[in-house]
């Protein structure tokens, strides 16, 4: 679906939905922190997106079933996409989480809107302006803010660890995942592409899952490892993987990219509502930087597609 052609019902829809996506993986947050001791990285990910799978796969097993003759032709688009977006942006956030501590994952993975920006502009051709850059320096600096709690000398004592690098890949992967998306046009429904998706994910991961149940450290399945890994197929995984697929479709994926710099700040209340973390000065004032940011992208992009409409009329 271009993005120059969409309804403004559908236009308004996307518009709205992004705001939620930084919410629903902030879930994922909560999930990982239980995650040690009860359930392995590769499991947790085989879990997460098996389940996501199953239940995407029935709700377009009509489609699927009269597309598959396409599917198996994309079959290795597919595997592609399930590994940029499930496997290395699933399991290795979780490795990370093993070596390196809060603050470096934030000032990593915040770079992959930056990236998606840059490589939409230069391997996609879409437009990003001025301002819209001058959003996406004010966004980042709200996340900078937020991850070094206001003091910005914390900076200088940032040290890489094993972490910090599975994070980078996964920063890079994220981007890959969003422009290879755009790149490959579907005539898939979101619900279907996105089980595919997943199934090319799940192809990945399941090796590694099984090697991981081969180590005699890896904790035994319970109900609670169960729990956690329907939580982040149905919310961090189902939902939010699909509104990100079909928003970026309607607005572009650097611009639904910058919806990324909202998870400090979701984070920050989440694990205050949740887990009972203080909630500081530094969270509000980077909040406001980041919706700043962010607010600005979203007028250019509303007020670009209006234009568009009355040149078109």
């Amino acid at each position: 679906m271009p993005t120059d052609h969409v309804s403004p019902r559908a236009r308004r829809w996307a518009l709205a939905l992004i705001w939620l996506i930084p919410l629903l993986w902030t879930v994922n947050i909560v999930a990982a922190r239980q995650a040690p001791g009860v359930v392995s990285p590769h499991i947790l990910a085989l879990g997460r997106w098996g389940i996501a799978g199953a239940v995407l796969a029935a709700l377009s097993w009509q489609e699927l079933r009269a597309q598959q003759s396409y599917v198996w032709q994309h079959r290795w688009r597919y595997v592609a996409l399930g590994a940029c977006g499930m496997w290395i942006c699933g399991a290795w956030v979780y490795l990370a989480g093993e070596s390196t501590v809060g603050m470096n994952i934030s000032l990593i993975y915040a770079s992959s809107p930056v990236l998606i920006a840059v490589g939409s502009v230069l391997w996609l051709g879409e437009h990003f302006s001025k301002r819209q850059t001058l959003g996406v320096v004010l966004a980042m600096a709200g996340v900078v803010h937020v991850v070094v709690k206001g003091e910005w000398a914390h900076l200088s004592h940032v040290a890489l660890v094993p972490g910090d690098l599975w994070i980078v890949a996964a920063s890079l992967s994220w981007a890959a995942y969003a422009l290879l998306q755009k790149r490959w046009p579907t005539t898939l429904s979101p619900t279907a592409q996105l089980a595919c998706i997943c199934w090319g994910g799940v192809a990945v991961l399941l090796p590694f899952a099984v090697w991981e149940l081969s180590l005699a450290s890896t904790p035994v399945l319970t109900l609670h490892a169960w729990v956690l890994m329907a939580i982040t197929a149905l919310l961090p995984g189902l939902a939010a993987y699909w509104i990100y697929g079909w928003t970026q479709k309607v607005l572009g994926p650097s611009r639904v990219a910058m919806t990324l710099y909202l998870g400090p700040l979701y984070a920050a209340v989440v694990t205050w509502l949740v887990l009972g973390e203080p909630l500081g000065w530094h969270h509000l004032a980077g909040g406001a930087l980041i919706l700043s940011g962010v607010g600005l992208v979203m007028a250019v992009q509303t007020a670009h597609r209006a234009t568009i409409q009355t040149e078109e009329v």
